[in-house]
């Protein structure tokens, strides 16, 4: 890789990119009808993405006992998410490797985008490893080795595949709107949502816009395009520091949490 994209992994504009994973992912019918019965998230949206991302950062990053921490609080959150109507195929189960499968391919279509929009075309050894990086997201769970797509040629054709009959139904429209449009978050967090939200809408494709009533026109294109541009020039030049603080954040909160959970138990084997 080129300077400045080495570890694409851990840079923070990614997050420009959370809510177009996101609504990739709702726009599954079962995803969309699952997180609407089960999930909290339009309650508790901040805390639900920071825990998305200390996944997606101990997988790639962190030590074992991280990887097996965040594994264990994913499962944990997993179980009760499912959805006994067997009778349709809008039926949901978290641990379903199709549906897996299509969560961790939005996370990875999308952590693509965004930074060949900022840094370019990846060279096809770095989009390679970028590609395998991705995998162990899902195979770190219960996705099957062999359920990912053998290689970017093959992803291409699964994600295309996908779109072409990808539209999003009325729960998962719902979620959408209730992250898309807060009204009982904190201040700072609606302050953020315009820009989030316009960003969202122009990495989506067209049909799911229409679906989860984002507007777009020519007019939002051009400023869209204008501020990819913009970052595309300023972002590069920021200190890695500031460019991968987020996912040292998440490393450290990890780490302590760990280190908290552990204290009790020393402390017990020190009175024993």
């Amino acid at each position: 890789m080129e300077q400045g994209r080495g570890d694409y992994r851990g840079e923070v504009i990614l997050l420009a990119g959370a809510g177009r994973a996101i609504l990739l992912q709702l726009a599954n019918p079962a995803i969309g009808r699952g997180v609407a019965e089960h999930s909290t998230f339009t309650q508790r949206p901040v805390n639900r993405l920071k825990g998305t991302l200390t996944y997606v950062y101990a997988i790639v990053y962190g030590t074992d006992e991280q990887v097996k921490e965040v594994r264990r609080r994913v499962n944990r959150a997993h179980v009760p998410v499912r959805s006994t109507d067997t009778e349709t195929s809008s039926g949901y189960n978290a641990y379903d490797p199709e549906l897996q499968l299509w969560v961790v391919a939005t996370l990875y279509d999308t952590a693509r985008t965004i930074i060949e929009r900022i840094y370019g075309p990846l060279d096809d050894d770095s989009a390679d490893s970028m590609y395998r990086d991705y995998a162990k997201l899902g195979t770190a769970l219960q996705l099957p080795a062999s359920k990912w797509p053998a290689d970017r040629a093959a992803f291409a054709a699964y994600w295309e595949g996908q779109l072409s009959t990808l539209r999003a139904e009325e729960a998962g429209a719902g979620v959408a709107h209730g992250l898309l449009y807060p009204k009982h978050t904190a201040l700072w967090y609606r302050a953020i949502i315009p820009p989030a939200r316009f960003l969202t809408a122009g990495l989506l494709p067209e049909q799911l816009r229409e679906d989860f009533g984002l507007p777009w026109n020519e007019r939002r294109e051009r400023r869209f395009d204008r501020t990819m541009r913009i970052l595309a020039v300023a972002y590069p030049r920021l200190p890695v520091g500031i460019r991968h603080w987020f996912k040292d954040y998440c490393l450290r909160e990890l780490e302590k949490d760990l280190r908290k959970a552990a204290r009790p138990v020393q402390q017990e084997g020190i009175r024993a």
